[in-house]
């Protein structure tokens, strides 16, 4: 898993405390040294579904300098995505990139959300993939909290 954020930035800061306090395994990776590419922007945009224009830090002063706010409504994809791989100033962050998931801007409920369904927030046996278990691990913890509940229960003979 990929942490991409903007290390001055307060959000950036909340969300790696976050992702530290849960115990999250992530890759560090600043978006202002190494900004995303148009292939990654592109990539990510298709697995999540959401419209590019989510993916602008519209709040952001370059964003603002620019007057992408009047400029976007005609900017094809194309050129969206060429923009923001111009600058990682651009982009909405932080940004939690999975096998499966991209998660963009800090969204605590959000975020909690995906890493249980992952696996990576809760009791169980978290995998360094951060997937869920292949089908004979979890049968094996399946069978393992079978056995000891049962032994749970066994009295021996006579008591």
């Amino acid at each position: 898993m990929t942490f991409i954020c903007y290390p001055k930035c307060t959000t950036c800061q909340k969300a790696q405390k976050w992702l530290d306090e849960n115990g999250v395994s992530y890759t560090f990776r600043d978006i202002k040294m190494e900004n995303p590419t148009y292939e990654e922007l592109s990539a990510w945009q298709r697995r999540i579904g959401l419209p590019l224009k989510r993916f602008f830090n519209t709040s952001g002063l370059l964003y603002k300098s620019m007057g992408l706010k009047d400029k976007l409504p005609q900017m094809s994809e194309d050129e969206m995505l060429k923009r923001l791989a111009t600058d990682g100033m651009l982009v909405k962050r932080p940004l939690l990139v999975g096998d499966d998931f991209v998660l963009v801007g800090f969204k605590e409920a959000e975020w909690t959300k995906r890493m249980k369904k992952g696996c990576v927030l809760s009791d169980k046996i978290p995998f360094s993939n951060h997937e869920q278990a292949p089908q004979s691990s979890r049968s094996l913890r399946r069978l393992f909290f079978t056995v000891f509940l049962s032994a749970l229960r066994w009295r021996p003979s006579g008591s």
